[in-house]
């Protein structure tokens, strides 16, 4: 019964991850991408520290702050600048799944940097998470080189940096499993993710925020979630069932597609759920392919 419980937890985070990023977006549409930003990342700093309580640094070694604090920090800001400065909410979506091809890029770097012998079949499920991204980024044009090229060129810093993202947080999965030695400074990396987004606030070019009533609600909303998210998923991996989690957790990029929109109002077309479904599909594979490595 207590697996069940812990279990439970990761499916509401999953779920709660899922739905953040279209919370998210609504928020730096009213207080601007970095403002917007450094906001929700204070809130959800605010509530890890209630719930997991204060960091201490002298629990965690230098080395594992600087690299892997650092590496989650940049990840956080370009997804969060990518959805934020994103020309349109659906172009805001186009940025999740581009940062949705961390799963195969995770295991692409493991399977590069690692002795063991892989199998094949993991490259062409990575090619087709990457194929899913083509896709969905060409939405109803014929899939081609220079679409895609056209279609980037309208915003090419949020693609760059949701491109970046991904490849940040492959890398930050890989370094933590080998240099935390089973420490977790989350809340610790949340706090410094805000401080650094608000450092670049103070240096950016936005005006004042007014914070209304419906952005203090989405605000809370958003941080709230995002927190949520990751205290429930440290909870779950506790005594929850990590196989059927884990299975569970390569569907965010569609049930974050699904949800988000819903959030933003807006109507998924059928190519693009075509290519999310791809990017789903490929991330699976490369985790089964992988599992027993």
């Amino acid at each position: 019964m207590n697996q069940h419980k812990f279990t439970i937890c990761g499916v509401v985070a999953i779920l709660l991850w899922s739905s953040v990023m279209g919370f998210a977006r609504n928020v730096t549409e009213l207080l601007g991408p970095v403002g917007g930003a450094a906001s929700i990342y204070t809130v959800a700093s605010v509530f890890l520290v209630l719930v997991m309580g204060v960091p201490k640094l002298k629990n965690y070694s230098l080395r594992y702050v600087l690299i892997c604090g650092g590496l989650f920090v940049a990840y956080e800001i370009c997804l969060a600048l990518a959805l934020g400065m994103a020309n349109s909410r659906t172009q805001a979506i186009e940025m999740l799944v581009i940062n949705y091809l961390w799963p195969a890029l995770t295991v692409l770097l493991a399977v590069i940097v690692s002795q063991k012998k892989t199998s094949l079949w993991v490259y062409p499920s990575i090619a087709i998470a990457f194929l899913g991204v083509a896709w969905s980024v060409t939405g109803d044009q014929d899939l081609s080189f220079a679409q895609i090229v056209a279609n980037v060129a309208t915003n090419p810093v949020t693609y760059a940096m949701a491109f970046v993202g991904a490849f940040l947080w492959a890398i930050y999965c890989n370094l933590t499993k080998r240099i935390s030695n089973g420490q977790n400074a989350i809340t610790l990396f949340f706090i410094m993710t805000a401080v650094t987004l608000w450092i670049k606030y103070a240096l950016s070019n936005e005006t004042g925020m007014t914070l209304t009533w419906e952005a203090s609600g989405l605000l809370l909303i958003s941080g709230i979630a995002m927190g949520s998210g990751y205290a429930l998923w440290n909870y779950a991996i506790i005594g929850g069932n990590m196989v059927l989690l884990a299975t569970l957790s390569y569907f965010t990029p569609v049930l974050s597609t699904i949800i988000s929109s819903f959030i933003l109002g807006i109507a998924i077309t059928q190519s693009f759920l075509q290519g999310v479904i791809m990017v789903t599909i490929g991330s699976l594979m490369c985790w089964w392919v992988t599992r027993d490595n």
